[in-house]
């Protein structure tokens, strides 16, 4: 038995297709079969069952790729030790986001990563929140940001920063125009929200039911995009975090954003690795970055300042 015979079983687990799993393996179908039959050999016991549409894992070959995955991982944490050993701030870390932040954070993150950290290699996977949890448990993440809370006692979570949430509304709702929101404006209000998956949907809920809102039935939004597209449209309101409403995204024309009187509804996002990375003093470096962003970024106001480029006007951490 070799890694890579590992490495292929593992493949083959998480695409359930000879053909896939060879592909990403960078190899051929053929070799990756026949590796897979030298490894029931050596083993004595059927890996896979060969159907002529799929490929299933017996419960033995399931509960063989499972540990494998944490041999796997645990050699690409000895490779990591090894060559931070050598070089400290190189290398690669495989870093997991949920999709209703990754996009608006990163790119305020990663040009300052670039600058501090030149020779690391960034790869990112944007899942949702369980998704990245499972990687990382399985060892196929080094590290992710998610929004808090997460109950795991096997993760390390850095606090990053608190994010707080705007009104998105059409222009001629009844609410735009205002300067700031109580949270017994939403009272009488139907939110469009994400579809079930999404922490955000969560948060969301966590709001309406603090407000006394209630859902819009009859829509459920695969992307944050999508929402702010709705409200456009005047299909109806709906939350947006912050980092959502600041340049580089583009506003949408027929939104009026409204922020919220202190205490905002907010979300708390943090860092997350494995307790027993060998990759800690990394991360706490790593997380240092992102927690020294500019404030002003999560701290919008209302859109009755709007900056001439049509961007939300921000204040100083107030709420």
């Amino acid at each position: 038995m070799n890694l890579r015979d590992l490495q292929y079983l593992v493949a083959l687990a998480e695409y359930r297709h000879f053909g896939r799993a060879a592909e990403a393996s960078f190899v051929s179908q053929p070799t990756l079969s026949t590796q897979i039959r030298k490894l029931e050999d050596e083993l004595g016991v059927a890996l896979v069952e060969r159907t002529p549409r799929k490929v299933l894992l017996t419960e033995t070959g399931g509960e063989i790729a499972r540990r494998a995955r944490g041999v796997l991982s645990q050699i690409d944490e000895i490779k990591s030790i090894a060559q931070r050993t050598r070089d400290p701030e190189s290398g690669t870390i495989r870093l997991g986001i949920f999709p209703t932040l990754g996009p608006y954070l990163l790119p305020h993150v990663i040009p300052q990563l670039r600058a501090r950290f030149p020779r690391l290699e960034l790869l990112l996977r944007e899942e949702k929140t369980e998704q990245v949890l499972h990687m990382l448990r399985e060892g196929t993440l080094d590290a992710g940001i998610l929004a808090l809370p997460v109950h795991d006692d096997s993760l390390h979570v850095e606090f990053l920063f608190e994010e707080p949430f705007v009104l998105a509304v059409p222009s001629g709702h009844a609410l735009a125009g205002r300067v700031a929101l109580r949270m017994d404006d939403l009272s009488d209000q139907n939110l469009l929200l994400l579809e079930d998956g999404h922490c955000l949907r969560d948060q969301a809920l966590e709001v309406c039911h603090l407000a006394g809102a209630g859902e819009k039935t009859g829509f459920r939004a695969t992307s944050l995009e999508t929402l702010r597209q709705m409200v456009s449209a005047n299909v109806g309101i709906t939350l947006l975090p912050a980092l959502a409403v600041q340049a580089p995204v583009a506003q949408s024309p027929n939104v009026d954003l409204i922020a919220f009187e202190a205490p905002a509804p907010s979300r708390r996002i943090a860092m997350l690795w494995r307790k027993s990375s060998a990759m800690t003093p990394f991360f706490e470096a790593l997380a240092g970055i992102v927690r020294d962003l500019p404030a002003d970024l999560f701290h919008p106001r209302g859109t009755g300042a709007r900056q001439p480029d049509g961007r939300l006007a921000v204040a100083s951490p107030s709420l």
